[in-house]
């Protein structure tokens, strides 16, 4: 069994900033991508923020240059840091693990967190 739990959502203004947290539990060997996500109101779940187990990262074209993903695979956790938020950033963000080993040898795919809301607003 594999648990994802986000933190640091919360209410902001514009041009502020935030760090997400995404820590993952359970009797994890490895992780391989663990990505986050974001879903607006009325708006379809859409990749934020991925990075592989080999450590390259990618960004939607609407967060390049202001959001940074980082992990910190000791701890099983990973990041998002969002700076210079806009109003258009608002959003439940979900953290999302591809592919998880277990210890022992089975895999878990596509686990998911519950999400942590966002809010950037004046």
């Amino acid at each position: 069994q594999v648990q994802l739990v986000e933190s640091g959502g919360g209410l902001v203004q514009p041009g502020g900033s935030l760090r997400l947290s995404c820590a993952a539990s359970g009797s994890i060997f490895s992780i391989d991508a663990m990505n986050w996500y974001r879903q607006a109101p009325g708006k379809q779940r859409e990749l934020v923020a991925a990075d592989t187990s080999g450590g390259s990262t990618n960004y939607a074209d609407s967060v390049k240059g202001r959001f940074t993903i980082s992990r910190d695979n000791a701890k099983n956790t990973a990041y998002l840091q969002m700076n210079s938020l806009e109003p258009e950033d608002t959003a439940v963000y979900y953290c999302n693990a591809e592919r998880v080993v277990l210890i022992g040898g089975r895999v878990r795919f596509n686990s998911w967190g519950q999400g942590t809301q966002v809010t950037v607003s004046s």
